[in-house]
């Protein structure tokens, strides 16, 4: 093995150090977040800055394991092209041999090198199977996305990719006329439980949040008029934009469990 080989995989492993370094950064200041909203869940609808700084640790938590993920797999391909070799046909039966060994492994070794908190996001996506979220989707031959009920048949933990079925019936008869779509994981938002709404955030009278609209599966985004704690009940009272009736916006009820925040950068 020549020095600019061991020098290579060397600035790899340090690429990798620093990358968790700032992972356990975010996951530090993540944890300091829980902690406030947990001391005081009465006043959680008045920590907008707070939970808007929370989502965009969750969102630097995740860049940073995408990072770790190539980071690693690159490690990986220079280690694997170091390795002493026999004849071909050893090498080959060897290889041929531990494919399918790794290809099991290689998940979960991915998994356990993640931060704690990038790890309980992914094993939280692992968990939604058979649960409808909220899914980012391009129909066919429209010039944007659209957000639609779905239901997760399957996650994949190492392309970090979700398997879902849209809840609208469509005309596809061998899915049994429902569309399905292979998404990542930034386009699946988790719906709240709807057995759980004590523990659930509000969000906040004026907050914009994409919400199912009325009779649909599909989600717009729309302004908080009413929170459920405020009316007693277990529905906000939404105004969806462009939902104009004789020149002004009908305010809609919409149960707590079909309304997520808005996600960044949203248009529609």
């Amino acid at each position: 093995m020549s020095s600019p080989e061991i020098s290579g995989i060397l600035e790899i492993s340090k690429e990798l150090d620093q990358l968790r370094k700032e992972q356990e950064e975010v996951l530090s200041e993540i944890n300091k977040i829980h902690k406030k909203l947990g001391a005081a869940p009465e006043v959680i609808e008045k920590l907008g800055d707070t939970l808007l700084k929370l989502k965009n640790l969750y969102i630097q938590a995740k860049d940073l394991s995408e990072k770790e993920v190539k980071v690693s797999t690159a490690l990986l391909s220079q280690l694997d092209a170091l390795l002493p070799s026999g004849t071909p046909g050893q090498q080959r039966r060897k290889l041929e041999g531990n494919d399918q060994r790794r290809k099991r492994m290689k998940t979960d070794s991915d998994i356990s090198r993640l931060s704690p908190a990038v790890r309980n996001h992914v094993e939280a996506c692992a968990s939604l199977k058979g649960e409808q979220v909220a899914a980012r989707i391009r129909p066919e031959n429209a010039e944007k996305d659209v957000w639609i009920v779905a239901k997760v048949t399957h996650f994949d933990r190492e392309t970090k990719e979700f398997d879902v079925l849209d809840e609208e019936p469509g005309e596809d008869e061998e899915s049994g006329g429902q569309r399905k779509y292979r998404l990542p994981m930034s386009c699946i938002i988790a719906f709240p439980k709807r057995n759980n709404p004590v523990a659930i955030p509000e969000f906040s009278p004026g907050r914009p949040v994409l919400a199912v609209y009325p009779g649909t599966t599909e989600l717009y985004k729309a302004t908080v008029i009413s929170t459920p704690r405020k009316s007693k009940s277990e529905e906000y009272v939404l105004e969806f934009d462009d939902d104009e009736e004789d020149g002004t916006l009908p305010q809609r009820a919409v149960p707590f469990h079909k309304v997520v925040a808005l996600p960044e950068g949203h248009r529609q």
